[in-house]
């Protein structure tokens, strides 16, 4: 339960990234993700240094007693997990100032249905009828979204993928903290994002509140969900971490609706309502099987 329940709780944080991210709307995307990424860096090694410096030692020292061979697909999983980690920050940066917002929005409903096939067939994760009927009905949902919006839908594949192959990267078994590994990915995504610093646009100036919601936007809309979601993938199946993503956007439309007041037309409530009927099945399909797995029917003599 508590695994699921970091789950919920990290996409449900992500869903209300608005609320911190309209008051910065007079600043161009690409100088939050920037200052978002840095400010994150420098946060997270500040608190692996101060408050976990033995989960660090830990995991220096377990790191030098592993083979070679080991140590290689370490360092091969924590630089592509950076690396895809990075290209989906600026990918969704780089759709959102130049296609549309839509087809940003429209790739945290289609990552769900990525993460679960690409787990089924690089982690050998077996769904059961249930959870297959949930997948489909997400795909249908997301047609409909998508209907009329080719382009929208092409760019928010390229950003899905590269956030489930981020997913599906986090479920491997090295015996290391989560939160160090978590540290050396940011760090390193944010190296491959310095360059994009020289197009950065200067001509809004930075005030306090500007730095204190991008510190809050760092700290709690980036290393907290990620940290909430490494640990919900020690003990669920990527497929399962993947579906629960469909909180994010479910939040985000409710926001939009309920507190923005922006419009809405008839077939992105029939397709959201897919989406959480979606969630709703896969879930307790999968429940209902772990249930069946540990609970072998008993025969009486």
């Amino acid at each position: 339960m508590k695994y699921y329940l970091s789950a919920i709780l990290g996409f449900t944080i992500w869903g209300t990234f608005a609320l911190v991210l309209k008051p910065l709307s007079a600043y161009s995307s690409l100088d939050i993700l920037l200052h978002r990424v840095i400010y994150a860096s420098l946060s997270i090694i500040l608190a692996c240094f101060i408050f976990r410096r033995k989960q660090v030692s830990a995991s220096i020292s377990f790191i030098k007693t592993i083979s070679r061979k080991e140590k290689r697909k370490l360092i091969i999983n924590v630089l592509l997990s950076a690396v895809v980690l990075a290209l989906n920050w600026f990918l969704f940066i780089y759709v959102m100032n130049a296609v549309s917002v839509k087809a940003t929005s429209l790739a945290y409903l289609i990552c769900p249905i990525l993460t679960t096939f690409l787990a089924n067939l690089f982690l050998k994760e077996k769904l059961n009828k249930g959870q297959w009927f949930a997948v489909c009905l997400s795909l249908i949902s997301c047609i409909i979204l998508a209907y009329g919006h080719f382009l929208d839908l092409v760019y928010s594949m390229i950003i899905a993928l590269s956030y489930a192959t981020y997913l599906v990267l986090q479920k491997n078994k090295f015996q290391i903290d989560r939160f160090f590994i978590l540290t050396i990915q940011i760090v390193v995504s944010t190296i491959l994002l310095l360059p994009t610093l020289m197009v950065t646009d200067d001509s809004v100036p930075k005030t306090t509140t500007f730095h204190v919601l991008i510190l809050i936007i760092a700290v709690g809309y980036t290393i907290i969900p990620l940290f909430l979601n490494m640990y919900a993938l020690k003990g669920l199946d990527s497929s399962v971490v993947g579906t629960l993503l469909y909180l994010n956007p479910i939040i985000s439309f409710l926001l939009a609706v309920l507190y923005y007041n922006e419009p809405i037309d008839i077939m992105q409530i029939i397709g959201f309502g897919m989406i959480f009927l979606a969630v709703v099945i896969f879930n307790v399909a999968y429940l209902h099987k772990t249930y069946t797995v540990k609970s072998p029917t008993v025969h009486n003599l």
